[in-house]
């Protein structure tokens, strides 16, 4: 039993008094339990208040209610005084004078009578009556009941039902037209399904934007049996769809579930609504659980178009947990929706299906009724709708792999859940690797032809796009195998049109996209190896595959099918599942490679090296590591050495796959009249030296031992493996293999040594400075930092190739000076350690769109980013570096990247950016976003993705143009000359190891913008593309022009600065490499 505080007499608590042994003992199994529920119970609490708030943002304002209110009514004052019209033909249509029908009419005829009277009722459906309609797109349903009068039990067949009512939606839109208490009056469809054509009407004038009204015709309760429209028999008759005869009589019709279930459908809504109703008012917490499902819902594209999982659904979704006791009637929204998505992640509906019947009559379908025609299963509370009849089994293994995301997201105290579950959008470009759209839609009728689609066609009423989407689907995923974690496709959207016009053929439709999520282990692999030859399996084989497959003897004497995709370099092996998803779409859906457009590979140019083999820097990368290991090795072998190396370890970008500018093999070969020598960018190792007694105490003379040591080990390495080396006082230059290697020696105790200094006592003291903290970065940080990263590159391939592609961003859009090169590599790996509510990126384009969307949407000022390196930081050192941060804001930097080595000073980004320049680059970061989703996803957008890599320049005081020849990075630049000499020495056979060392880490643009800093540093800012860029750009400091006293005299004077003299001071201080200077005149006045 836990001790109590004694309680006096006088009532008052008197402190407990513990011994030493009691006071600091270790806690016991049961205190430790307590703790770590009071700390789970902390991030709930936070959890749930977070969506607390957000339910009250999204919730409907009393205003808005009463302006839905009376719209309502108004609208239903007009439907009741609907007109008679005389009895006609079903397909004459002469009585209507503005409107169209809402129906595409295929067939043209069909049999029936029809004429217009005032509907039996008008009623609120849907969501705002049960109070579960939120912000932002509110949707107020009315159901228009249609009397009984208009229809004939004969209507089931044929379309005849869905013509009717759909002229009826017309003989309603006409009579609203004519009144002005109506906005905006346009055609939709329910969920895209064409067989339930819907009215959108707003309020007009300036409450239009405020709420939608969709008008639905239903039929009478109980009009048409629902046991007539079994989801196995038909109902559409194949010699009527066709317009042939039966060539056997006799022969069974297909079934029509699609149709069935749409005219089921129609019956419902408003016993759907009772039943949901009853359940709201059992459990207090319903209508909340409903909405904050329906925003997990939005964020995640999934509550729209055909097949969607909407907030309907969601409602149903929550019942069905209620009614079978998965969660409890007092449970708050919050727990609401955590068991709604743990259900979901953990249900396969495609497997094993659920119903709301409890007590389903004898007529009403079973189970394995519902499963053998559909293939995802959730039957309403009559047992004859199938709710998820519309949903392909894709996007049902969506919405599992949303669920399960978001459920180990909840729980991860490390992870800002609200954040990733709520608030974060995801749309299909930002989530899977690579994305692909069938543009030429009208294509899909040969796709119906060629696979033998007839009874689907049928079913979907001609809607060739939803009849064939399945077996495509079916069929990428067969080719795609293990390549793929998941396949996903949008949801086609519900159109609109006016109603004035015929509606939208399917053709006309937006393109659909598809999503695929990689398995880096899979995803680039060239060979498609098939069964052996003497398999069954075989002829499937060859059959998928087509004239590719062929039989191939391998290595382990197997001779089997297989086929091989023509790819060799890493960016070509990332576009494999082009060439599969384009090869199988011609071959068994006659859907030719000009109608798929494939969104994987098209950031790949802005870094592609432009040798002539394609190739984004993964082989170059690569090949350096291979050289560093070798010189490795070599290192630790050398035994002359008066101390022994410790360590060798890499200290540069190249060493991590992260570098823009790929150090290439050089070649010694000269040109002549080059203009300007090729850059060789030297690759920093750090070799630290076994401590000794004899090493001196004072920092100049470590210096000078290692420059002797610097000597020394470049005369051995020249002896035992001829390669020419230079020394210098402070690195050692070794050539080897056309790469040139920068060899500094470190001592574990210089940085100490630096602190040191003598107090005017005579007493030893130690104190920080710049110097010491510079080293330390250098020789300590830098190559700890490089070499956890090259662990990371390790298991994400393609990590490197998103820091390229984010640092060459940075450095186009004038921000490298801003960011250094460890801070970006560090923002990138947190996409791949910590990327909920995403996967770790699995291709370049992906990773790039995700940098800019952390950059453009993280909360720097008030958030520390911690990027847990290693997976080394606990939850408890999570929250002490988040509680560290809010209690020191004041003195950090302005954007804090936290890592387990360094939790409380941010190093790489201590000293820029400033607040102004990380807000450029937030707001410049979102429109690239922005417009580069755009380019992607939009045929109607221009298609050229180097235009989020131009900054735009009209922002500059002065432009210096510089000379192309001079630049020696020119050909890294974001738009390359088309014609520039070649720089350097790039003919002739690969460098030797001997022989002179070339000209090295020589960039005359970094130097001349080094110097302009330096000297003019009083009164402008200098910003540049440091990979390749033609143009200096310029800003006058505010302050620049100002009148500054002249404090030569102590006369009133005050001087001002003589621009044009330091217009002329560019061009002289860049005589040679400078083309012209340009002043911007426009944007600034002396």
């Amino acid at each position: 039993m836990s001790k109590r505080a004694p309680s006096s007499e006088d009532g008052v608590v008197r402190p407990l008094e513990l011994s030493r042994g009691e006071l600091y003992k270790a806690p016991t199994l049961e205190e430790l339990s307590r703790l770590k529920e009071a700390e789970s119970l902390f991030h709930c609490s936070l959890l749930k208040m977070q969506m607390e708030e957000l339910l009250k943002e999204v919730a409907l304002s009393e205003r808005r209610k009463r302006l839905a209110d009376s719209f309502v009514q108004r609208v239903t004052e007009l439907l009741h005084a609907v007109p008679e019209t005389p009895v006609t033909e079903v397909s004459d249509l002469s009585w209507l004078s503005v409107v169209r029908v809402p129906f595409l009419l295929v067939p043209n005829t069909t049999k029936g009578k029809f004429h217009m009277k005032p509907p039996a009722s008008v009623s609120l459906v849907g969501s705002y009556p049960l109070g579960t309609c939120i912000k932002p797109h509110v949707s107020v349903d009315l159901m228009v009941t249609i009397p009984a009068s208009v229809l004939h039990p004969m209507d089931a067949i044929n379309q005849r039902y869905p013509r009717k009512r759909a002229l009826y939606l017309a003989g309603l839109t006409e009579h609203l037209l004519t009144s002005p208490a109506v906005g905006k009056v346009q055609y939709s469809c329910l969920h895209g399904n064409r067989l339930r054509p819907i009215l959108l009407v707003t309020p007009p004038g300036k409450d239009a934007g405020s709420l939608t009204l969709r008008i639905h015709p239903c039929p009478p309760p109980d009009f048409l049996k629902p046991s007539r429209f079994h989801p196995q028999k038909n109902n559409v008759r194949t010699d009527w769809f066709t317009g042939l005869e039966a060539s056997q009589p006799g022969v069974k019709e297909p079934a029509t579930p699609q149709y069935n279930c749409s005219v089921v459908g129609d019956h419902l809504p408003q016993a759907h609504l009772q039943y949901l109703t009853a359940f709201s008012e059992q459990c207090p917490a319903f209508k909340d659980g409903v909405a904050l499902l329906k925003v997990w819902l939005r964020q995640r594209e999934l509550d729209q178009g055909t097949g969607c999982f909407g907030g309907f659904l969601a409602s149903m979704l929550l019942a069905h947990l209620l009614s079978t006791h998965k969660v409890n009637r007092s449970m708050t929204a919050y727990q609401l929706l955590r068991n709604s998505l743990h259900f979901l992640a953990s249900t396969d509906l495609t497997e094993n299906g659920i119903t709301l019947a409890r007590n389903p009559d004898s007529k009403a379908p079973s189970m394995a009724d519902f499963h053998s025609m559909f293939p995802v299963v959730f039957v309403d509370h009559s047992g004859h709708l199938n709710l998820c009849a519309e949903m392909t089994a894709f996007t049902y293994k969506r919405i599992q792999h949303e669920a399960l995301l978001s459920v180990k997201v909840w729980d991860d105290p490390t992870v800002d859940g609200f954040q990733a579950l709520l608030m974060t959008p995801k749309p299909l470009i930002r989530t899977y690797d690579h994305v692909f759209q069938l543009c030429e839609l009208g294509k899909l009728q040969l796709s119906c032809k060629k696979l033998g689609l007839m009874s689907e066609l049928m079913d979907h009423s001609g809607n060739y796009v939803l009849a064939a989407l399945p077996f495509i689907l079916s069929l990428l995923q067969r080719g795609l195998g293990q390549r793929v974690q998941l396949l996903a496709h949008s949801l086609p959207l519900s159109p609109e049109w006016p109603v004035d016009q015929d509606p939208p053929k399917h053709m006309n439709q937006p393109p659909l996209s598809f999503g695929l999520l990689l398995q880096p282990e899979h995803a680039t692999s060239v060979l498609e190896r098939g069964p052996p030859a003497d398999s069954p399996k075989a002829a499937e084989f060859r059959e998928l595959w087509g004239p590719l497959s062929e039989l191939r003897r391998f290595q382990d004497g197997g001779i089997t099918e297989a086929v091989l995709w023509s790819a060799t370099s890493t960016c070509q092996k990332r576009l494999v599942p082009q060439q599969i998803i384009t090869h199988l779409l011609q071959l068994h859906a006659s859907v030719p490679a000009s109608s798929v457009r494939y969104v994987g590979g098209q950031l790949d140019s802005v870094i592609n090296l432009g040798q002539e083999l394609c190739s984004t820097g993964e082989e170059e990368s690569l090949r350096v590591i291979q050289n560093y290991d070798d010189l490795s090795r070599k290192l630790w072998q050398l035994e002359d050495l008066p101390l022994s190396i410790t360590s060798v370890q890499g200290a540069h970008p190249a060493l991590r796959y992260t570098q823009v500018t790929l150090p290439k093999k050089k070649k010694k070969k000269n040109m002549e009249d080059k203009p300007c020598p090729v850059y060789i960018c030297p690759i920093k190792v750090i070799c630290h030296l076994e401590g000794s007694g004899k090493w001196p105490h004072d920092h100049l003379a470590i210096r000078h031992v290692k420059a002797a040591f610097h000597i020394r080990l470049g005369e051995l390495l020249h002896a035992e493996h001829r390669y020419t080396c230079r020394p210098s006082a402070t690195h050692l230059d070794v050539w080897k293999d056309g790469l040139v290697f920068r060899i500094e020696l470190a001592y574990h105790r210089e940085p100490l040594v630096l602190r040191e200094l003598i107090s005017p006592e005579g007493l030893q003291q130690q104190r920080d400075n710049a110097e010491a903290r510079a080293l330390e970065l250098e020789i300590q940080h830098k190559p700890l930092l490089t070499s956890t990263l090259h662990g990371l590159q390790q298991q994400q391939p393609c990590f490197g190739t998103v820091c390229r592609l984010a640092k060459r961003w940075l450095a186009a859009q004038l921000f490298s000076a801003d960011l250094s090169e460890e801070a970006a590599d560090l923002l990138v790996a947190s996409l791949f350690l910590q990327p909920a509510p995403f996967t770790s990126p699995c291709s370049p384009q992906v990773g790039f769109l995700r940098f800019l969307h952390l950059l453009s949407t993280f909360d720097w000022k008030n958030s520390p980013l911690v990027v847990n390196l290693n997976n080394q930081l606990s939850a408890a050192e999570y929250t002490e570096i988040k509680n560290n941060f809010v209690s020191t804001r004041q003195s950090l930097p302005v954007m804090f990247i936290a890592t387990p080595t360094d939790r409380k000073l941010s190093m790489w980004t201590q000293e820029s950016p400033s607040v102004q320049m990380l807000q450029r680059m937030v707001m410049v970061a979102s429109e690239s976003l922005r417009v580069l989703e755009a380019q992607l996803m939009d045929l109607k957008q221009l298609q050229d993705v180097r235009v989020v890599f131009r900054p735009p320049l009209d922002v500059y005081d002065v432009l210096i143009h510089l000379k192309i020849q001079q630049v020696p990075l020119v050909s890294y630049a974001v738009d390359r000359p088309k014609k520039f000499l070649r720089q350097g020495t790039n003919r002739g056979p690969v460098a030797d190891p001997g022989g002179f060392l070339p000209v090295i880490d020589y960039n005359p643009v970094s130097k001349y913008l080094k110097e302009l800093r330096v000297s003019r540093a009083y009164i402008a800012l200098f910003f540049y593309d440091v990979y390749g860029g033609k143009v200096i750009t310029v800003l006058w400091k505010p302050q620049a022009f100002e009148p500054q006293p002249f404090k030569v005299t102590d006369e009133n004077v005050c001087t001002v600065p003589n621009v044009d003299a330091i217009l002329q001071d560019f061009c002289i201080l860049g005589e040679g490499l400078v083309q012209n200077v340009e002043p911007r005149t426009k944007t600034w006045t002396v």
